[in-house]
């Protein structure tokens, strides 16, 4: 096997790094994250193809990678969808009215776990959202309530990472075929749990005293049919992955299932009144965030030249010989998730690793589907939920390495601790 990159993939992987490095630094230049994933993704395919010898076998890569970026990208825009039509109709405020606690530590754990749920059922991003913008009528102190956000973030990761439709990075190993539900979900909930767990021990300590009661919320009102349509809404989320265990279909075509569902209630209750307009679908595609669904495209199409052209293979390879123990990569993974974008990276691992070297539901995807939806968490701009939670709370990132990195950390080495435990009892 190749061992060091030829001069073609160097222009090609230097073309990657400069395009993620303006992703990175994107208030600092003024580019949105967006422009440089798809102009990166643009530019490295042209590279690609100017030195493809024979040119119809990266052609006919390029359209299979095409493919497979297509299904993911079908896949979020159906969750959000539905995510989405849930919050207009005000169904989850429903859940914010059970959120009246007098201690602080009790409603730290409270939130923590209602994030960690909430996350596992949706996602991570739309969990931290609200939960943020929850706490803003519950906590007055902006420093404690940045600390309770703290641990939203946290809990929202940890519990993405267990379910396939939690977190994007679990969403993409499963979509891919390198977890199958039953197998993710047995394998990393404990992992998961040990992480909140031990977040939320560290994140106590930094919280005392009482919160005043909350007696309402603005903007709570429900509109019509809210419960029915939350209560349809997870259902059919719920449903997307019991669809892929049992006959076998693509989770985005579950999805389309779910969002076709969704859609067809929505016209029968409001088809008749013509007020409710902003509560049906045609309107309720317009509030959807196709930034990042197009910074998702834009990434993967940008990891699918560095796979097609060789360049992770030979980095792989360079990897496996640095780490003799292979389960030390994953944990790796994890890490590096904390600096950069933990999607590009799981879409680089499994452009390094085949199925013939790790098949579907084997130790090392399973450890890393728990390591890259939690390791985010060790720094702000590790996660999407992360970075929601900085532009919300204007969170300073070295604010969040003092009093959220340990906890983090903490939480993060716990839940591995439980996996290979776990491992080792059931082998």
């Amino acid at each position: 096997m190749q061992a060091s990159l030829s001069l073609h993939q160097w222009v090609v992987l230097l073309l990657f790094i400069s395009g993620y490095l303006c992703i990175i630094f994107e208030r600092a230049i003024g580019i949105n994250k967006t422009t440089s994933a798809l102009f990166t993704a643009a530019i490295c395919w042209i590279a690609q193809f100017m030195g493809a010898i024979p040119y119809e076998k990266d052609m006919l890569m390029f359209q299979e990678g095409v493919a497979e970026t297509a299904q993911i990208v079908f896949f979020l825009l159906g969750a959000l969808t539905i995510v989405e039509t849930i919050r207009v109709h005000g169904g989850l405020n429903l859940i914010s009215r059970t959120l009246r606690f007098h201690s602080k530590k009790v409603t730290l754990w409270i939130i923590g776990c209602l994030s960690f749920v909430l996350s596992a059922i949706l996602d991570n991003l739309t969990t931290t959202i609200v939960m943020v913008i929850l706490i803003r009528q519950l906590i007055r102190n902006h420093e404690e309530r940045l600390l309770f956000g703290a641990v939203i973030v946290i809990a929202a990761n940890a519990g993405g990472a267990w379910t396939p439709i939690g977190d994007v990075t679990t969403t993409m190993l499963w979509v891919a075929g390198r977890i199958t539900t039953a197998a993710v979900m047995k394998n990393t909930i404990l992992p998961s749990i040990a992480c909140l767990i031990i977040s939320l021990a560290f994140a106590t300590k930094l919280v005392k005293g009482s919160l005043q009661p909350l007696k309402s919320l603005p903007g709570s009102e429900l509109q019509p049919k809210a419960k029915t349509i939350m209560a349809c809404g997870f259902f059919s989320l719920v449903l997307v992955p019991i669809l892929r265990t049992t006959t076998g279909l693509p989770p985005f075509m579950g999805i389309f299932v779910a969002l076709a569902f969704l859609w067809l209630l929505t016209d029968i209750f409001h088809k008749n009144h013509p007020e409710r307009s902003h509560l049906r679908m045609p309107a309720i595609f317009g509030k959807i965030d196709l930034t990042s669904v197009l910074f998702f495209l834009g990434i993967l199409l940008s990891v699918g030249v560095l796979r097609i052209g060789g360049i992770l293979k030979v980095l792989a390879t360079q990897l496996d010989a640095l780490f003799i123990n292979k389960q030390v990569i994953p944990l790796m993974i994890g890490m590096l998730s904390a600096i950069v974008d933990n999607v590009p990276i799981i879409a680089g691992c499994m452009g390094m690793y085949d199925f013939s070297i790790y098949p579907t539901d084997s130790s090392f995807w399973l450890l890393t589907a728990y390591c890259a939806g939690t390791g985010g968490s060790l720094l702000i701009i590790g996660s999407a939920a992360g970075v929601a939670f900085m532009g919300l709370e204007k969170v300073d990132f070295f604010w969040y390495v003092r009093k959220a990195s340990l906890p983090a950390l903490a939480g993060y080495m716990a839940g591995i601790a439980t996996y290979i435990l776990q491992t080792m009892v059931t082998t």
